[in-house]
């Protein structure tokens, strides 16, 4: 019997006979680019349809052969197959669902085709039909190359009709957040940013309120294959995910792939909704390790803010041994830990964008009361081993002796770490100003609030000390694109804070000595500063206001060295010491106080709160921008959960050139993600 050989949906005899013959789904695909309805001649033709292998290729180049002229003939049956693959996909048999997923794929991208240079109304028109679309319109695209601003018809209706519950349905369903998970948040994030200051967005009207007990709940069980199970909802989701962004090599050195999409959920997540400030708080096992048993941690209802921060009893304060198997972590230790990598390279233009998100999330953090309520219990201690970057002067500090400390000297040290680490030609003075803020903002919550905080606060000092050197020796360079002064300001007035409140907030009565010593220990950096800021503020010039305003800001630190330098002098003179240790000048120190006259500064405890849409409108608008161009043909990570397998389900091998976010759903009990690299310039 001869063979039957397949070219592009034509079956071939090996024979001598060489007359092909068409598969069956293809003479039924010719049949709809008829005109004549193809259900009147066999009433379960579209049954039959999905229940046959896709050919993308025969059905793909069908509507490309057709112009806009011969498509509109046939839109009837356009119509209808539409219908009919939005109805299959609602349907219980995966053969049916998987075919009719990418016959619909090839659909859209061939109407989208013939209608670049039309209005996008042509493509629902000739999809489902302007009568039909307010029912039937039950697919929801957002993926391209064009700016995320620019028309799109399809886009402009699902801001009408959101979407926003279905996309909590599927982060909702372990089994499909394990397989959509990572691009329902991206689709979510680039829904929230779609002209979000030029109208009202319903994506963020919804994320800002979202407090149901499933999506908040977020379980504290190790992340593992069958636990995973329990976890559930948009913030779970988004646990999972800013929880896979590290990956180790076997000699340590630490590399990690940006991933501006995720960071930028969780932004709008931490921005909008501040009761996912609890979940950033929630303690679990470390992934990767082995889980101990814990107690179970009750539920405590959500206030809102700016009143009593919720109970500390929220967080297990039970401290797990800090070994090879087992940690405490939470979302947040897994978010400084991912900041300290991605800031320790900026010169990358995508580590520099994360790394201003980074801080721009840290921000919002640093401004919320809850947060900070969280940040500085001493009841609830973690250790947190944030990756430093080598330095010849300084050796690696050990793992195992980091201190079990309230998760607000990480941040601190986090801010350490980038201010020490990143004087540099290319000054990132963007970050640099940011970074002092948050610090700014942290102090006022303990000045506010009396928090004493048991913090290494001199390697603080001494890191704010050398970027003010750094500052005065790049003078020139850096004067040519930044205004340093600016920076200058902050840094000073942060000592400034410490001088006027430090009685307020530092430990002890030998840590306030101990920032006197330091101011006069390093007393010849902030009288160079002094020197140059009063140069530049006696010319006229551009640098003229800055730079004074600088020179007052110094009044304090000037008095206290000049007060207490010729009492250091006399009592070594006395004494007949020519070099005084540090105790001894803390003794004269400690003795003149009371003979030291300061001037009060107003405004130091007060801070501008953040603001996006007045200064970094631009800045999330090109990021988003990019993110969406990035979609037509990015790779997929892969999910966080372990027990993802890439050959099973509709993901896999039956659509393996899906690719992008592409959000299908029947109706409010079925909702899927499907990926089409070809569809992505949809937009």
């Amino acid at each position: 019997m001869a063979q039957a050989e397949k070219k592009g949906g034509l079956l071939w005899k090996s024979s001598a006979s060489k007359k092909p013959l068409k598969e069956k789904v293809v003479l039924m695909y010719d049949e709809i680019f008829m005109t004549e309805d193809p259900s009147k001649c066999s009433p379960r033709f579209w049954e039959e349809l999905f229940l046959m292998k896709v050919n993308l290729e025969y059905l793909e180049s069908k509507l490309e052969s057709l112009d806009g002229e011969e498509l509109m003939k046939i839109k009837d049956n356009i119509n209808c197959l539409f219908q009919h693959c939005i109805q299959a996909l609602g349907e219980e048999h995966p053969i049916r669902v998987v075919n009719a997923l990418q016959t619909l794929c090839a659909l859209i991208r061939g109407v989208h085709q013939k209608n670049k240079s039309t209005s996008g109304f042509d493509i629902i028109n000739m999809l489902m039909g302007f009568d039909k679309a307010e029912l039937c319109m039950k697919v929801r695209a957002l993926a391209g190359d064009s700016p995320l601003q620019s028309a799109n018809t399809i886009l402009e209706y699902v801001m009408i009709n959101s979407i926003f519950e279905a996309i909590l349905q599927i982060l909702s369903n372990p089994p499909s957040r394990r397989e959509h998970g990572y691009d329902a948040v991206v689709l979510l994030a680039l829904l929230v940013n779609y002209r979000k200051y030029e109208s009202v967005n319903p994506y963020i009207v919804k994320l800002s309120i979202v407090d149901d007990e499933t999506t908040l709940n977020v379980s504290i069980q190790q992340y593992k294959d069958k636990e995973e199970e329990h976890q559930s909802g948009f913030f779970s989701a988004l646990t999972n995910m800013v929880g896979s962004m590290f990956i180790a090599d076997a000699d340590e050195k630490i590399s990690v792939q940006t991933n501006e999409a995720i960071l930028l959920a969780l932004y709008e997540a931490v921005h909008l909704n501040r009761n996912f400030i609890t979940v950033l708080a929630q303690s679990h096992p470390e992934m990767g390790l082995v889980t101990v048993p814990i107690s179970p941690i009750p539920t405590t209802p959500v206030t809102p803010l700016g009143t009593t921060p919720p109970s500390s009893d929220v967080i297990s304060s039970a401290e797990l041994p800090l070994d090879d198997d087992v940690q405490t972590s939470n979302l947040l230790i897994t978010f400084l830990k991912y900041s300290s990598i991605v800031m320790q390279d900026t010169k990358d233009e995508h580590r520099l964008h994360s790394g201003k998100l980074c801080l721009i999330i840290l921000t919002c953090i640093a401004e919320d009361q809850y947060a900070n309520a969280f940040l500085h219990d001493d009841n609830v201690n973690f250790r947190v081993n944030l990756h430093r970057m080598p330095m010849r002067h300084r050796k690696k500090a050990a793992d195992k002796n980091l201190p079990c400390r309230p998760l607000v000297c990480a941040v601190l040290d986090l801010m350490v770490e980038f201010i020490v680490t990143h004087m540099m030609k290319e000054f990132p003075m963007d970050l640099y100003v940011r970074c002092i803020q948050i610090v700014h903002k942290l102090l006022c919550y303990q000045k506010k609030c009396r928090v004493r905080l048991h913090y290494t606060w001199r390697e603080l000092w001494s890191a704010l000390i050398n970027l003010l050197k750094f500052l005065m020796s790049n003078e020139t360079v850096l004067l040519a694109k930044h205004n340093i002064f600016t920076l200058a300001l902050m840094v000073v007035n942060l000592f400034n804070m410490f001088i006027t409140y430090g009685d307020t907030f530092l430990p002890t009565p030998s840590s306030y000595d101990e920032l006197y010593y330091e101011i006069i220990r390093m007393h010849q950096n902030f009288d160079n500063l002094y020197s140059m800021v009063l140069r530049l503020s006696t010319n006229a010039g551009q640098w003229k206001e800055p730079a004074s305003k600088v020179t007052h800001a110094l009044v304090n630190i000037r008095a206290i060295i000049n007060h207490f330098n010729p009492k250091i002098e006399s009592y070594a003179a006395v004494n007949h010491i020519s070099q005084l240790s540090e105790e001894q000048v803390l003794e004269v120190v400690r003795s003149n106080y009371d003979t030291l006259t300061l001037k009060l500064q107003d405004g130091l405890d007060q801070y501008e709160r953040y603001s996006e849409q007045h200064k970094e409108a631009a800045f999330f608008k090109d990021l988003v921008s990019c993110l969406h161009a990035a979609t037509a043909g990015y790779q997929r990570p892969t999910p966080c959960s372990p027990s993802f397998d890439p050959a099973s389900g509709p993901g896999s091998a039956s659509s393996h050139s899906l690719a992008g976010p592409f959000l299908f759903f029947g109706d409010a009990n079925w909702v899927t993600v499907g990926y089409k690299q070809e569809i992505a310039g949809l937009h």
